[in-house]
């Protein structure tokens, strides 16, 4: 037979907290931004280059007088009526003059 002699119950002993560690990885994606900007700057630079041009130009000027000469006063003439032996002009004074049919200043003898 059993007989109760009494138990008797000790306080707890209490020990160390056994630690134990599970790694679990995670991969987390952090966007990181570096922004950059680049300005293109165009220098213009206009060369204003001067001239100076010349032209020159020729004026001829040309005038003419008429004189009437005194009565049997003509200028390389013979003295007498008209200007001359024969009828028309005299030598010299057709429509093709001493330098040709050109008048003096190199253009036509007549402009018109």
């Amino acid at each position: 037979m059993y007989i109760n002699c009494g138990t008797k119950v000790c306080p707890p002993v209490v020990h160390p907290t056994k630690c134990c560690v599970v790694n679990k990885c995670y991969n987390v994606v952090v966007p990181e931004i570096h922004p950059s900007h680049t300005t293109t700057v165009n220098h213009i630079n206009y060369n204003h280059v001067h001239s100076f041009p010349h032209t020159e130009s020729c004026a001829t000027e040309v005038t003419n007088t008429e004189s009437i000469a005194p009565p049997g006063m003509g200028y390389g003439m013979p003295p007498g009526p008209g200007f001359g032996p024969g009828p028309g002009p005299g030598p010299g004074m057709g429509p093709i003059g001493p330098m040709g049919p050109m008048g003096p200043m190199g253009g036509p003898m007549f402009p018109y």
